[in-house]
């Protein structure tokens, strides 16, 4: 019993966990306001724009009956009225509002997560540019006014570049140092030396 309480302390204690609990909750609490935003809004102007095009009562009234089932009068005859309670259907209007409600929660999430993303990106291009401690050691012996944010910016990212290019040079020396000569270049060399001691 002991393992078991500490197992489930481990796993209710992991990030991942409460990470998970929180999207759900605030999954649950999307959801309400994208059916809101469907139901009250998007809905009534679909359904204006259909009763304009095709009449009826607009998406409510998209139906495939299977069996109709008329309402009956106080005498028990059948009325012109559909009892839909009583009838067999497919409800297309019902399907239709369902995938606006997915697209809609898509979309939304797809900005929010592009735009979690953008700022999570500007952060961390935002903490590499920042001095490290020898940068700005370098920087206060260079004359740089360390209280000048742009100006220490400016002046890391030109420190950073001069010694891209140097490390650059120096290994474009020591690849040309240690270069070694062709078979071609040898037996130059070779036939030469022999020139030389004819």
């Amino acid at each position: 019993m002991k393992k078991f309480f500490k197992d489930f302390k481990a796993f209710i204690s992991r990030g991942s966990v409460i990470d998970l609990a929180v999207g759900v909750i605030i999954g649950g609490a999307f959801t309400a306001i994208v059916t809101a935003l469907t139901n009250k809004i998007l809905m009534p102007i679909i359904n204006w724009i259909l009763m304009l095009i095709v009449g009826g009562s607009g998406m409510e009234s998209i139906y495939t009956f299977l069996k109709k089932a008329y309402v009956l009068d106080e005498f028990g005859n059948a009325t012109e009225t559909i009892d839909l309670a009583n009838s067999i259907y497919i409800d297309w209007g019902a399907f239709i509002i369902a995938i606006i409600d997915f697209l809609l929660i898509a979309i939304v999430l797809f900005c929010i997560i592009k735009a979690v993303m953008a700022s999570q990106d500007a952060a961390k291009k935002a903490k590499e540019a920042r001095p490290t401690k020898e940068e700005k050691k370098e920087l206060a012996e260079s004359g740089v006014n360390m209280k000048n944010r742009k100006e220490v910016l400016t002046k890391t990212a030109e420190l950073r570049e001069k010694k891209k290019l140097a490390e650059e040079q120096a290994k474009k020396e020591a690849e040309e140092a240690n270069k070694k000569p062709t078979s071609e270049e040898l037996l130059a060399d070779i036939l030469a030396e022999l020139k030389k001691s004819k």
